[in-house]
């Protein structure tokens, strides 16, 4: 069973038309647009259909027009995946607005899951299990004229083939009608519907692109305010084209200019730091040599008798006076 698919997955290329049409014969609804199915309640009878008997559906409400009573068909919704260990995450606020691209990704993973179990092939009544719920016959009441005359333009042509040859009389004595029904232009409205309905799928399409882009944005915003890296020139110059109110290409060749300036004081400040740190290691040697010796010396002091020290001492004065004469 299909739970948790990717969004390049086939099932998210399936049409509007088609998941209508699977939703209305599976349910015997007339539904006309996907977002007619926000309130939640077609999602659940579409898991009973599936699963008969998981869904408690009385709590389902087919009447819901608020968005609290929405909310409560996708608890129930979700009381049911949780049963059936299902983790495909369902965004409750975006479909309560009746958004018609996000409802539409909704019902095609729907309509994948449902058909990955048992093919969707399971004996259902949809009628009846539709009138426990609230709303429910109502609901059921209002397809029923649509059904109904689907049936009877099923059945007109056999009614109709018996009057054909008396239309014809009839066309032919009334040449006039025919011209003037020809002249009337077809009704544009539903091309004009075909279209907004297109325009609603590329702003919201639009929309999730744009706030996509601004998280990305406003995590980078907050990774240059760190306080390890915010005064590095690199993130500077970063907030430099972040921050830039114009849309002018000069904003960049500054970012630009500000990272080459810093990597030109780090080139020129190198040898400086690389031969102090020579001389540094040059002059260490020499510390610790007079260290030693100054240490040998001590050692042999401590090591001479009394006797030679004063003897020592004694040299070291007469070396540095001149002789007395008596």
């Amino acid at each position: 069973m299909a739970t948790n698919i990717g969004m390049m997955d086939s099932a998210y290329f399936v049409g509007r038309s088609e998941i209508l049409s699977w939703i209305n014969s599976t349910l015997q609804l007339n539904l006309s647009k996907v977002e007619e199915a926000c309130s939640g309640a077609v999602h659940c009878q579409l898991m009973d259909s599936v699963h008969p008997g998981m869904v408690p559906m009385h709590k389902v409400n087919f009447d819901a027009k608020n968005e609290y009573e929405m909310i409560q068909n996708y608890k129930v919704l979700q009381d049911v995946f949780n049963k059936l260990k299902i983790t495909k995450h369902i965004e409750v606020s975006k479909l309560v607005k009746g958004r018609p691209l996000d409802n539409l990704e909704f019902m095609q993973w729907m309509k994948r899951y449902c058909d990955s179990v048992n093919g969707g092939l399971v004996n259902y009544n949809p009628l009846e299990r539709r009138e426990a719920c609230k709303g429910g016959k109502e609901t059921s009441k209002k397809c029923m004229p649509s059904q109904a005359s689907s049936k009877g333009s099923a059945a007109a042509p056999k009614v109709h083939s018996s009057h054909n040859a008396r239309r014809n009389d009839a066309s032919s004595a009334h040449p006039s009608n025919q011209s003037v029904k020809a002249s009337k232009p077809p009704s544009p409205v539903p091309v004009y519907d075909a279209e907004i309905t297109e325009l609603k799928l590329s702003v919201d399409s639009l929309e999730k692109e744009r706030d996509f882009y601004f998280a990305k944005l406003r995590d980078i915003e907050i990774l240059c305010q760190s306080p390890g890296i915010e005064n590095l020139p690199v993130v500077a110059a970063m907030k430099r084209i972040l921050y830039s109110t114009d849309d002018d290409a000069s904003v960049l060749a500054e970012a630009q200019a500000m990272v080459s300036l810093h990597q030109k004081e780090a080139e020129y400040l190198g040898p400086v730091a690389e031969k102090s740190t020579d001389e540094k290691e040059n002059s260490d040697p020499l510390k610790r040599k007079n260290i030693v010796n100054l240490d040998v010396d001590a050692v042999g002091i401590s090591t001479l008798s009394p006797k030679q020290r004063l003897s020592d001492a004694t040299d070291v004065h007469c070396s540095g006076s001149p002789l007395m004469t008596y």
